[in-house]
């Protein structure tokens, strides 16, 4: 959980690895490997256990399944947050919490405008979502000279605009709920809470009962990633012996994630036929909606709302900051990109909708980081009192 150049170098070169993982689904999309690449995608695998089959095409194995973990890492430093970091004062979470929300609300609101007479409502939450990681590889690569309050900042506001889309997640985008599934998920949460109560320090068992959740959150209906939200917060903070199992597993998780999953992720998510695309219509309005939500949205929701709570005497910037640092930040926050093609997958199924879905998130999230950056980049060095 460490802070430092060590741990931004971390970040930038996990988001040049999600650049290159992003470019390799747009190459392989549109080269004539297409069907190589289609075929991947929809290769069946099949996990036996207990005399029990579990069958799913490789792109949800890489959505629901690995991205769990992806969830289970954002449960863990949020819980991480909470209890000992930048979550645990409040007065440090009003800005960038009340910013977070207003990069939420806004974002919404700018894409249910522009898409209101194409009955795509579904896609609402699609401009919502921030993907912290690539948000704050941006922010590594903008060099040193910024105040170091901005990346706190940023990191906060990031972190609970996550706890917002898991939120959103949870409560829109469940289908076809089976009770006797959510009820049976009661009892692998009840042993692992047994485990958190009692400071059990080894994570096997915590973890096994976590793989049982997530089979029995797949087959309720409610999105399985979900599962590994619910098992991080069931991780202790520290054992019953001094240890520290929750830091444990996120520095045992933590490179995977970063150089596996995600781009795993994006490589199966960002690939978007360019042959195929059609903005006629539905999708030329998804893509509209989904890219000025991100850019307009994000921008006039975090930093309209940081504006009017600063001037207010609400909150207060970090020190160092000022509101054009926050600009930044709130152009870094319009970068959706995982997040943001995760819910879109749950909004629309593959075809002409999403792909028009991925061309709103890809557009947006790249115009994002490079205006970002070059804001950045002009402020390095100019860090000053948290004024105008």
């Amino acid at each position: 959980m460490a802070e430092g150049s060590r741990g931004l170098s971390h970040e930038a070169w996990g988001g040049l690895v999600l650049i290159a993982a992003t470019a390799a689904a747009l190459v392989a999309a549109n080269s004539p490997w297409a069907g190589a690449y289609q075929a991947f995608l929809g290769l069946q695998i099949t996990v036996a256990a207990g005399g029990r089959f579990l069958s799913m095409p490789m792109i949800l194995w890489v959505n629901d399944a690995l991205m769990a973990v992806f969830f289970l890492i954002i449960g863990l430093e949020l819980k991480h947050e909470m209890l000992e970091g930048r979550l645990r004062d409040p007065r440090a979470v009003i800005l960038p919490g009340l910013a977070a929300f207003g990069g939420m609300v806004v974002p919404a609101l700018v894409y249910l405008g522009v898409t209101s007479a194409a009955g795509v409502a579904q896609g609402w939450a699609i401009p919502c979502a921030t993907d912290i990681a690539f948000a704050l590889g941006v922010l590594a690569l903008a060099g040193p000279g910024l105040p170091p309050g901005l990346r706190s900042f940023l990191l906060t506001l990031a972190i609970l605009d996550d706890l917002g889309a898991i939120l959103i997640i949870a409560v829109f985008y469940g289908h076809d709920l089976h009770l006797l599934y959510l009820l049976a998920a009661l009892l692998p949460i009840a042993g692992m809470l047994v485990l958190t109560r009692l400071k059990v320090g080894r994570l096997a068992p915590a973890l096994a009962l976590g793989a049982v959740l997530w089979v029995l959150v797949l087959q309720s209906g409610i999105h399985a990633t979900l599962a590994g939200v619910v098992t991080a917060f069931c991780i202790p903070l520290r054992d019953r012996n001094g240890g520290h199992p929750l830091d444990h597993l996120v520095a045992s998780l933590q490179p995977y994630v970063t150089f596996l999953i995600v781009p795993l992720f994006a490589f199966a998510n960002a690939g978007l036929p360019l042959g195929e695309l059609s903005l006629a219509g539905t999708g030329g309005q998804i893509a509209l909606g989904v890219g000025l939500g991100l850019i307009v949205g994000k921008l006039v929701g975090v930093l309209g709302t940081t504006y009017v709570l600063v001037k207010l005497g609400i909150g207060a910037l970090p020190e160092g900051m000022r509101l054009r640092h926050a600009a930044a930040a709130a152009l870094l926050a319009g970068i959706g990109f995982t997040m943001s093609l995760f819910i879109g997958g749950l909004a629309f199924p593959e075809g002409s909708e999403m792909n028009a879905v991925r061309l709103g998130v890809l557009g947006a999230s790249v115009l994002a980081a490079g205006l970002g950056l070059a804001l950045l980049r002009k402020l390095s060095g100019h860090a000053g009192p948290a004024s105008l």
